[in-house]
């Protein structure tokens, strides 16, 4: 079966092997050589030269029942030890392909051929050396005279590798990490401590206007108790007995009022709280002294949707009174409104 030889060949089986799987399989096609010469991949090839002893029938395996004599024995003994060399022969043949160019040595005929295409070297011979298999994780991996417990090491050096560069990176992460939340904290401690000093701020301006209101209440009561009194002593037709008292009442009120006049010009910024007439939550802001009653109006317009800047009107319930129109355009100052005050808008 030339065909089958020259198939076999061409896929890069050894000429020796070809021909023992072709005697072998009494040439009986492709597939059975085939299958014969993966089979026996890495035992030695038997000389065709030497048969198996026949018996008288012609049978093979079966020893003759003959006499023999001493010549015969001395030929016996030679055909014995022509086999017995053969065999050592056999044993001491090549076991594998070297690369002479790079020294890769590979398993059979195939792998040298791929070798070849992919490198390009074209240099290789027989060798004796053997090529051990180790199998890791699935997978075949040949490695030539390096037993399997050396890459079993090798790769746990590896592994160790791998997870100190893994244990290195989780900390530097974590350093990282920490700093961002460090950062963070010292910013939202920067925010409270700001908006705690805004709000002791705002409770201080509160406090200040709320005095400035009661002793302005506190003196409205005293000047109505006082004209009440007068009014009631004229109409019985009394003297009236406290009227030097009032008289040294009026200039220190008179005073007391021009002194807060003067002091109300010296403030350069004045505090509103405007509340609604509605109710809800009141509006604090802080004007120049200078700003105008329109200027309230605008602000609160801005705040609200509800107020119209030339529609809205503003009162004092301390002492009670209602700004008009004309007024929108005086200053907080010439109203009286510094340095603190309370409006309600409607």
């Amino acid at each position: 079966m030339a065909g089958d030889k020259e198939t076999l060949l061409s896929m890069g089986f050894d000429p020796a092997r070809v021909d023992w799987a072709l005697r072998a399989t009494n040439n009986r096609g492709l597939q059975p050589a085939m299958d014969h010469i993966l089979e026996n991949e890495g035992k030695p090839i038997p000389d065709p030269s030497v048969a198996a002893p026949t018996t008288a029938s012609g049978s093979v395996g079966q020893p003759m029942d003959v006499d023999v004599d001493d010549e015969d024995e001395d030929t016996l003994r030679r055909l014995i030890g022509t086999q017995a060399g053969a065999t050592s022969s056999a044993e001491a043949e090549a076991k594998s392909i070297k690369c002479s160019e790079c020294g890769k040595v590979f398993k059979n005929t195939a792998l040298a051929n791929y070798h070849a295409e992919k490198s390009g070297h074209d240099q290789f011979e027989e060798s004796t050396e053997e090529v051990f298999k180790a199998t890791y994780g699935g997978r075949e991996a040949a490695e030539v005279g390096r037993p399997p417990r050396k890459i079993a090491a090798k790769r746990s050096v590896k592994a160790q590798q791998e997870a100190a560069e893994a244990r290195a990176n989780e900390t530097i992460r974590r350093k990282t990490g920490k700093d961002i939340g460090k950062l963070k904290d010292e910013l939202k401690a920067k925010e409270l401590v700001k908006e705690a000093e805004q709000k002791r701020r705002e409770k201080l301006e509160d406090a200040k206007a709320k005095a400035a209101v009661k002793a302005q209440i506190e003196a409205d009561k005293k000047a109505r108790a006082e004209r009440t009194a007068r009014e009631k002593a004229l109409r019985d037709g009394q003297p009236i007995i406290d009227a030097p008292a009032s008289a040294s009442t009026t200039p220190a009120v008179t005073a007391s009022s021009s002194s807060g006049g003067t002091s109300g010009k010296d403030f350069k910024e004045t505090r509103l709280q405007i509340r609604m007439a509605t109710g809800g939550t009141p509006y604090t802001t802080t004007l120049p002294s200078d700003a105008t009653l329109r200027e309230v109006a605008e602000f609160l317009a801005a705040q609200t949707l509800v107020i119209d800047v030339e529609t809205v009107t503003f009162a004092q319930h301390f002492p009670r009174k209602t700004f008009s129109r004309d007024q929108f355009s005086k200053t907080l100052r010439e109203l009286g409104l510094t340095p603190s005050a309370v409006l309600i808008a409607s």
